[in-house]
């Protein structure tokens, strides 16, 4: 397997396992639980296999500097603490569907930051997969701009952005901290991070008594901390390493076509002819970006 289909198939897990986490957190809402409480019982949930992880990469690496613990605490509050509160806010006044919408911003935001900020060149190529993908992205979800109240879809469409925003940051960031650490190790201490942040947040706002859930409540916690945080993650870090923050997250644009499978599965949500030619058009944006 060379690097380039090894970090494709990696990608696409990190895109599945990201995907899923939308759905999960709409079948867990109906149960009572706040975002917050949702949130601190995902990070706990999947806390020690980064503990074990993090420890373990941390006796066999080099000694990490100030600045790299600077930096490891910014990008873990960034990345896992800060965008996942968001997209939690967010999906309380949103769909699940219009949430990918939204959220996918972010391959856009991670390659205008490379380019403005990094010095990256922006290829024709990429120009023309982003086009493919946005416009397919967009005739998927179009449809459910009109639904709702308008001042849901305004204030979960802000928090869901924010957190796009928050997240293209985190990817940017990562590239140069995963070549230094690896990407097990970095994606360990990053969510070592997001965890005591978000442990912290509830600790705070939250009384004790929050803890005690709805068993369904757990066991859709459980699953998002094992196959939207743990599989993902590494996934994702471990894809970066080998294709970069830019092109790892253009494969990551098959996201939201993998939520509305999601979605009318498991959430009984309807899928219209706009969204599967949007599914087409974003495959398409995928090959091309993928070619060598």
């Amino acid at each position: 397997m060379n690097t380039l289909s090894g970090g494709l198939g990696l990608a696409l897990i990190a895109a599945l396992g990201f995907s899923l986490k939308a759905i999960f957190i709409k079948l867990a809402y109906p149960y009572g639980v706040d975002a917050i409480t949702l949130l601190m019982l995902r990070m706990a949930f999947a806390l020690p296999v980064f503990l074990w992880v993090g420890l373990r990469r941390q006796q066999d690496g080099a000694a990490l500097s100030g600045g790299d613990w600077l930096r490891v605490i910014a990008l873990g509050c960034l990345g896992y603490y800060g965008a996942s509160i968001l997209d939690f806010w967010g999906l309380q006044y949103i769909s699940a569907g219009l949430e990918r919408l939204i959220l996918f911003t972010y391959p856009t935001l991670t390659l205008l930051i490379g380019v403005l900020f990094q010095g990256k060149a922006f290829t024709r190529r990429e120009l023309l997969a982003l086009v493919l993908c946005y416009t397919g992205i967009g005739a998927a979800f179009i449809h459910d701009l009109g639904l709702g109240d308008a001042r849901d879809v305004l204030v979960g469409g802000a928090l869901v952005f924010a957190s796009s925003v928050a997240y293209a940051i985190y990817l940017s960031g990562s590239g140069p901290m995963i070549a230094r650490l690896g990407a097990m190790r970095f994606s360990a201490l990053a969510m070592l991070v997001s965890t005591a942040v978000t442990l912290l947040h509830f600790g705070l706002t939250e009384p004790l008594a929050a803890i005690v859930q709805p068993l369904p409540v757990y066991g859709w916690s459980l699953a998002m901390a094992v196959f939207s945080t743990v599989i993902p993650v590494f996934a994702l870090g471990a894809a970066i390493r080998r294709l970069g923050p830019e092109r790892t997250s253009l494969y990551g644009m098959v996201g939201p076509m993998l939520t509305i499978g999601f979605g009318w599965w498991l959430l009984d949500e309807p899928v219209s002819l706009a969204q599967l030619g949007g599914a087409v058009l974003v495959v398409a944006g995928i090959l091309v970006v993928s070619r060598k």
